[in-house]
């Protein structure tokens, strides 16, 4: 057996070795484990009229297991997949562990995706049935499901059916198919299976070409849910159960092996947050739930950052200054791990006890011990902020086709703008290290997947010949094997001089240089000089998520100190709004002074009239930033600056 495949039906030789010898089990196998211990325990909490209705680990079980007959009572094939689109809940839950006890391979379907998107998906992964939130996304499948050779029924979770269809089933009918299928026709499927058989795919969101799917093993989930989630410091529930709020996209990979596997394997209680959580409603379920630990993606801790900084901008002048004394403290000691003197040690408890514990409180935080980011680098504004809550962000880093984290921080790993080291069983290396010691990130261990489906070419370009994966990013590791994550080898910036330009170290000091700026964008790819792309921070519209033309409280708080009136973003585009063209301008230069050397100052830039956004194109479903696509939408903008 080779390690890679590119067939749904493939197997793969493990990478078992003396660092990670443990033996590998399905992905059934890992819940009746937990079954026995587990049990009694409840594993899932979703609200039901204002109420929490809660299920066991038995009836989870008991549930997945209903779910796989009536998957196979519609006619679900080996190795076909069965296609989840919609907002996490009990039943996202319960169809994915169905579809991998019946034989298939569970696909999650971002909810953003047009119904064209979808049908790439559907279509390449055999999807057998597609199960669907609501109203919404099945108007999506019905214009498609003629395209669909594959498709034979679509089942729908939240809302009732608005008129009958063949083959379309209510998730309660749905429930009741599989009733005549005796327990041995399931034992026999899930006894076939083999931990190094294909159960789960994730599609890359594909920021360049089709989306791709990275096929991982049953292995691959339960080796990493056992793994990666202890190195990360997560408790099996004898010994305290974690309860966690799971509200991230289950289509990619962070929230699908940190919210369903690892909670199948260590017992956690998982509770739903809300559809709209991203908009706002997060914050409620996190203050009702206290959970004992979290994890957001760069963005989610920056908005939780917003928040608070809004909040703060309008309270009274004491409020502020106590705020600020209190934060300037805790930052001040997680950055000094020297020991300060006993008196600023007091004041520091104090300060936590009197003012932070309350903010940490009302955020949802005063029972989490671990609060974890991943999926893309936090920026030192970020981290900083929390730091001054005493809340140490621990990073974790990998990607779609390491199963989620390969390399993680956490209570006992930690330093510093680093993601840790690689999990115990993991190994890291570098290749085509520069003079600085940045070279592509590789990795080798049970993490790793399968191969891409259907795209035997793409699986053949991740490997090399020995079998180590190339990420694709730059990293650095430090004397003590802590990685750091510097940039995308796809993102470096090579200009017209063929010098090498990270981008991303240049626009986060730009970002924390001016609190106005949300977004920056630097160019200079086959570029003379480098110049850069700007868009304010602006209030959400709450019903769409879309940038609005209303300046956050922050950023009219910045305007105000240099004396500007603005209150919308399209005035200050329009008028070139002297204020603060001229701050931007001093804030740049700032950067400039600090910059590694002349080729990284930027010399010309330019405020866009409107926030980036996921329906605008600019940043794709984990809000990461496209850069062809932004580069592509602002041509004009970009060309203006070369024009001789």
């Amino acid at each position: 057996e080779s390690l890679w495949t590119s067939v749904a039906d493939g197997r793969v030789r493990l990478r078992i070795d003396n660092s990670c010898p443990q033996t590998p089990i399905t992905v059934h196998q890992m819940f009746k484990e937990s079954l026995e211990k587990y049990g009694s325990l409840n594993a899932l909490a979703s609200k039901k009229n204002g109420k929490w209705e809660k299920i066991t680990f038995s009836e989870y079980y008991c549930l997945s297991r209903k779910a796989a007959k009536s998957f196979l009572k519609l006619g679900l094939e080996r190795f076909h997949s069965v296609a989840i689109l919609g907002f996490n809940s009990p039943e996202w839950f319960i169809s994915a562990v169905g579809a991998v006890f019946a034989g298939g391979i569970v696909t999650g379907i971002y909810t953003t995706n047009s119904p064209e998107a979808c049908h790439y998906i559907a279509h390449d992964s055999k999807t057998n049935i597609m199960v669907v939130e609501n109203q919404k996304q099945l108007e999506k499948i019905m214009q498609i499901w003629n395209r669909l050779p594959y498709l034979k029924a679509v089942v729908l979770y939240k809302d009732s059916i608005p008129e009958r269809h063949p083959n379309l089933y209510t998730m309660e009918e749905f429930l009741e198919l599989g009733d005549d299928i005796p327990d041995a026709t399931l034992d026999y499927i899930i006894n076939s299976q083999k931990p190094n058989q294909c159960c789960v795919l994730i599609y890359t969101s594909g920021t360049t070409g089709k989306p791709k799917g990275a096929m991982l093993s049953h292995d691959n989930i339960t080796w990493t849910s056992a793994h990666c989630s202890r190195a990360g410091d997560m408790q099996p529930a004898e010994v305290q159960q974690e309860s966690i709020v799971s509200y991230l996209p289950l289509s990619h990979i962070a929230a699908q092996i940190y919210d369903l596997w690892t909670g199948i394997k260590w017992g956690e209680q998982v509770y739903f947050a809300e559809p709209d959580a991203l908009k706002g409603s997060l914050i409620d379920t996190l203050k009702e739930v206290q959970p004992t630990s979290h994890m957001g993606v760069p963005r989610v801790w920056e908005k939780i950052m917003e928040k608070l900084k809004d909040a703060s901008a309008q309270s009274g002048f004491m409020k502020k200054k106590i705020l600020s004394w209190a934060m300037s403290l805790s930052l001040e000691r997680n950055l000094n791990c020297s020991s300060s003197s006993d008196l600023k040690q007091f004041w520091t408890r104090l300060a936590d006890y009197l003012v932070l514990a309350k903010i940490r409180n009302a955020l949802g935080f005063s029972s989490c011990q671990k609060h974890f980011s991943g999926a893309a680098p936090l920026n030192t504004e970020t981290l900083y902020f929390f730091l001054g809550l005493n809340i140490t962000l621990y990073e974790a880093y990998g990607m779609s086709e390491t199963t989620g984290p390969h390399c993680l921080s956490g209570p006992y790993i930690y330093r510093q703008h680093s993601c840790g080291k690689p999990v115990p069983g993991c190994k890291v290396k570098l290749v085509d290290e520069d003079t600085e010691g940045n070279g592509e990130i590789c990795f080798w261990g049970r993490t790793v997947f399968m191969g891409y489906l259907n795209m035997e070419d793409k699986t053949k370009e991740a490997f090399d010949e020995d079998g180590w994966l190339h990420s694709g990013d730059l990293g650095k590791l430090d004397k003590d094997g802590f990685l750091y994550v510097t940039g995308r080898i796809k993102d470096l910036i090579i200009t017209a001089g063929g010098e090498n330009v990270p981008p991303i170290p240049i626009e986060d000091a730009v970002k924390k240089e001016l609190p106005i700026i949300s977004n920056a964008m630097v160019i200079g790819d086959k570029k003379k000089f480098l110049s850069m792309l700007l868009t304010l921070k602006s209030v959400l519209d709450p019903d769409t998520s879309d940038p609005t033309d209303i300046l956050t409280e922050q950023a009219r708080d910045f305007c105000q100190k240099i004396g500007s009136k603005a209150t919308k973003v399209s005035e200050i585009v329009a008028t070139r709004d002297q204020a603060i063209y001229q701050a931007i301008q001093e804030g740049i230069n700032k950067v400039n002074m600090n910059a590694t050397n002349r080729v990284h100052c930027i010399q010309k830039w330019i405020v866009l009239p409107r926030d980036f956004s996921i329906s605008g194109g600019e940043l794709g479903p984990t809000m990461k930033l496209k850069r062809l696509t932004v580069l592509e939408k602002y041509r004009n903008e970009v060309d203006s600056f070369y024009e001789e």
